[in-house]
């Protein structure tokens, strides 16, 4: 994944994201990152996140196929989750009051899909997506603030699924006919 990353501080850094990720930490954090990371302030693992150049689609990509080498079986299975991140502000991109599956209830929150991989050899998220509610990509405005691209638009949480499963059928993901998605479709975007 080296190659995804065009200088070498943000591919130093991202090294050290993972590992922090990766680590027995009870809280994960920019503070609790930093300090395995043996920096001194978050400071650098928030650039990595908000404005460093980087391919985050080739990293994605890049995975995916290292999860096939090695976990994948013809009876492997896509799994479909969403997942909701609690927000105080307003400013991060897709933040709004909707229900979280996380919280249990309606609460200011992002909201992803994510698209997991199992196999009797092991099990990994293989790709993501940020649901954008209409509120959000009706506002170009406020989108370009948040850093999303013009050419983003609105898609509902059963069409963001379909284009993970799409992109890993089409990339070879080994995989039987069954696929899964968990948790209840909510509102506008239960699946007719």
């Amino acid at each position: 994944m080296a190659g995804r990353f065009f200088r070498t501080e943000p591919r130093r850094r991202a090294r050290a994201y993972v590992r922090g990720l990766l680590a027995p930490l009870a809280g994960k954090n920019g503070w609790t990152l930093a300090e395995v990371a043996g920096d001194a302030t978050p400071d650098g693992m928030q650039r990595l996140l908000n404005s460093a150049t980087w391919d985050a689609d080739g990293v994605r990509d890049d995975l995916r196929d290292y999860v096939v080498e090695h976990l994948g079986e013809a009876g492997g299975v896509l799994i479909v989750d969403e997942t909701g991140f609690l927000k105080k502000g307003t400013k991060s991109a897709g933040v709004q009051r909707q229900h979280s599956g996380t919280a249990g209830r309606v609460e200011k929150c992002q909201l992803g899909d994510f698209c997991a991989y199992a196999t009797s050899r092991g099990r990994t998220l293989i790709d993501r997506e940020l649901y954008l509610p209409k509120s959000w990509t009706g506002d170009r405005e406020r989108c370009r603030a948040a850093a999303v691209p013009d050419e983003v638009e609105f898609a509902t949480k059963a069409t963001l699924a379909a284009d993970m499963f799409g992109r890993a059928l089409d990339a070879g993901v080994p995989a039987g006919v069954s696929w899964q998605v968990c948790k209840p479709w909510v509102g506008q975007d239960r699946p007719q």
